[in-house]
Formats: C-alpha cells, sequence, structure tokens
C-alpha cells in the first residue's frame, strides 16, 4: 500500500484534528480518512465558548468548521462518541472504545488538553466548575445571572473572559490569582495591571498573591477558604489554572512524550508513521528556535494544516510565530510572540487608555508586542520580530509614524 493512499486515522475531532481531515481531504479527494471523536459535536472552535457562546450572542453551531452533513458528503468518516484505548504500533492498529479495531497507514494524535484539576479539600464540590467543552456550558452558563456570586480561580484568559461575562449579567465577580497580576504566564505585569483595570473598573475584584487552601459547603453553596484565612461563598467556581496535555494514549504507545507529545518541526512523533498536533503536543518552533507546547486558536488551526499537507504531499514549513488574543467586553486584545526574556516595554499609548500598543525589547530588537483595540500594529510588529531588524526606542513611541510605516523603512 503506498504511503500517499493508505487510511490516515485522526484520534481527537476538535479543531486541529478537525484541520488535519480538511487539509487531507482538500489535498487528496480519494484518500481514506476516519475521525474520531469523543465528544456529539463535529470539529468546532473552543474559544467563543467563553465568549459569545457563553454570552448568549451566538448559538454554540456556529464554532463548527463545517455542517455535520459535510463529512458525509465528502467522504471523511466521522465517529463521534468514540474514544481510542489503545495503539498497536506493530500492527499498525488503534483499539477503540466501542471494541473497533481500525487499520492506519497514518495517525495523527489530536488529543487536546484537559483541564487542570482543583487538587485542594472539596475541589470536587458541585459548584466547582471548568469550561474547555460544549458539554460545560449548560451548568455554567446557568449561574450566569443577576445576584448570584461567582468566583473564578485563574486569571488567564478563561478566567478573564469567563468573569466578563458574568459581571456583564450582574453577576458579583472575585477573581482569585497566585501571581501578583493577571495573565502572568503571557504579558509583563505592567500590561498585566492595565488589563485588571479595566476589569475593576467594571466591579470585578481581584485577589493576588493568593491561594485556595479548601472548599466546604454552605447551605448549597460553594465557600471557597483561601490560604490568608479568608473566605468567599459563591454560586459558581470558575477553575481556569491551566491545562494538562492528553498524551497518555501517546505514552502507553511508547511515543516520546515531555509536557506533550514531542513532535519535530513538520509534525512528526518518534514513530514516523505517526503525527501529533494542537495543544497536545510539544513542537520545534522554526520561528523562536526552541520548542514549545501552545494552546492557542492559531496553532490549532495553522499548525494542522501544516501536518495535512505534509501528510496530503504538499508540505511547507510551519513558521508561524505564536499569536494569541482574546475578547472582554469590548475590548480586543491581543499578543504577538513569545519571548523567555525582554529588557522592556515601550508604549506607544498609555496603560491608561483605551487603546494602546506595548512592544518588548530585548536590546534593540522587538521579541514580542501587545495590543489594545490595535490590532493593526500586530502584523507589522510579527514582521519587526521575524526581521530582526534593530530599531530605535524613540521612533517605536513616536506614534505619528503608523507601525506598518516603520517596519516597512526599516526593513528597507
Amino acid at each position: 500500500m503506498s504511503r500517499t493512499t493508505d487510511p490516515v486515522v485522526i484520534i481527537g475531532a476538535g479543531q486541529a484534528g478537525g484541520w488535519v481531515a480538511l487539509t487531507i481531504r482538500q489535498l487528496q479527494p480519494d484518500r481514506e480518512v476516519v475521525l474520531i471523536g469523543e465528544e456529539d459535536h463535529p470539529p468546532y472552535e473552543r474559544p467563543p465558548l467563553s465568549k459569545e457562546v457563553l454570552s448568549g450572542k451566538t448559538a454554540p453551531e456556529s464554532t463548527y468548521l463545517k455542517p455535520l452533513d459535510f463529512y458525509a458528503e465528502n467522504r471523511i468518516e466521522l465517529r463521534l462518541k468514540t474514544t481510542a484505548s489503545g495503539i498497536d504500533r506493530d500492527l499498525k492498529q488503534v483499539r477503540l472504545s466501542d471494541g473497533a479495531c481500525l487499520a492506519y497507514g497514518t495517525l495523527v494524535l489530536a488529543t487536546g488538553m484537559r483541564p487542570r484539576p482543583l487538587s485542594v479539600p472539596g475541589g470536587d464540590h458541585p459548584r466547582v466548575r471548568a469550561l474547555r467543552a460544549m458539554a460545560d456550558l449548560p451548568e455554567i452558563r446557568g449561574h450566569l445571572t443577576s445576584g448570584r456570586r461567582i468566583v473564578a480561580i485563574g486569571a488567564g484568559f478563561i478566567g478573564l473572559e469567563v468573569a466578563a461575562v458574568a459581571v456583564t449579567a450582574g453577576c458579583t465577580v472575585t477573581v482569585i490569582e497566585a501571581a501578583h497580576h493577571p495573565l502572568g504566564r503571557v504579558v509583563a505585569p505592567e500590561v498585566g495591571r492595565a488589563m485588571a483595570a479595566r476589569h475593576e473598573r467594571r466591579g470585578i475584584s481581584f485577589r493576588y498573591g493568593a491561594s485556595v487552601a479548601s472548599i466546604s459547603d454552605i447551605d448549597g453553596q460553594a465557600a471557597v477558604h483561601l490560604a490568608d484565612g479568608e473566605t468567599i461563598l459563591a454560586d459558581l467556581v470558575l477553575c481556569g489554572i491551566g491545562g494538562i496535555p492528553n498524551d497518555d494514549l501517546a505514552r502507553s504507545a511508547g511515543l516520546e512524550c515531555d509536557n506533550g507529545i514531542l513532535v519535530d518541526e513538520a509534525g512528526r512523533t518518534s514513530d514516523p508513521l505517526i503525527y501529533a498536533v494542537g495543544d497536545v503536543c510539544s513542537q520545534w518552533s522554526i520561528a523562536l528556535g526552541r520548542r514549545i507546547r501552545l494552546e492557542s486558536w492559531q496553532n490549532a488551526q495553522n499548525q494542522a494544516i501544516a501536518v495535512g499537507r505534509h501528510i496530503g504531499g504538499a508540505p511547507r514549513p510551519y513558521t508561524d510565530l505564536p499569536w494569541f488574543w482574546t475578547d472582554q467586553y469590548e475590548d480586543n486584545f491581543q499578543i504577538i510572540g513569545a519571548p523567555e526574556r525582554w529588557e522592556r516595554i515601550i508604549w506607544r499609548g498609555s496603560p491608561e487608555d483605551d487603546r494602546f500598543t506595548a512592544i518588548y525589547m530585548d536590546g534593540n530588537r522587538i521579541v514580542a508586542g501587545n495590543t489594545l483595540n490595535n490590532a493593526r500594529d500586530i502584523r507589522p510588529l510579527k514582521q519587526m520580530i521575524l526581521e530582526g531588524t534593530p530599531v530605535d526606542d524613540a521612533l517605536l513611541r513616536d506614534t505619528s509614524t503608523p507601525l506598518q510605516k516603520l517596519q516597512k523603512k526599516q526593513a528597507a
């Protein structure tokens, strides 16, 4: 059997798995493609769940990559409510939860990640929830009504997005964060504080440098006990403290893993017949020159397309620079780059403004950027990061010159 016509089996029917299947089908109309998903929905994008879908502005079905009928019409075998229980690399077979065995020529692991549980006494209280999948929405949405008390543990994207939806709905919201500013894993402290101020003006309270000691029940509500002795009552506790890659299946098959499934720049695992994509994999980044595991919409789509092209016989290097975004209230906040270090922040605008750009500098080179309601700056920032062109601080601060014009001038 030819490697270009053998069956492709994709374990995980999320955004990444879906894009692998769609890309292969576009390149190879006749190749057998099987897509296995544990949910009862076709592949969908997760970011809107904590924003437009949670608030009720858009329907859950609007997040589908393609309508359900598309897969049968395009001969992509979609097996929903099914999981994989094992991989036999010698026989090139996948064992499924329904007892079936599937032969593969190429296997793709798109098993994603799961929310990190709150490992404290009472962390399994029924009012403690995480938001990862569509099935999580009804219980969380049911508590987002006026007068309810919401506690978000973790001031990352999920925690802040749900907090924004909750306070807009009239809830009293408290955010508990172990670090001393929000978004601590992805932005500088001064940028995080600028974002926190926007939430505080809406009435959200923050507890920084705080940790949850335990959770108990008081008349059906969750009593969140902090290590400093404070207790906060909540109708709902939203836990957003990071994710754990679902690499158990890969580990049991003997694939190399370290904070996710290790893959090369093409997405191949330590077995050349098996690829991994999306949140579950740790990939060598051409743009960054180091290995990184990304939990982002951009990576779930673009890396999956690159892997699909590689399997489909039309490879292109995956050279994307990490890019993240979040919508909170009417604000759009974006991040380009993922630096390990920087020396200073150059501001275009002020942290107090409704629109600004924060530029991360290492020496005389840009290594990352953040924009608030200023998305047009992302593209020139990306180019200047990738080009590594030296640029003067004074030029960057000069808002009379658009960054796009400055980028072209520096490149010349």
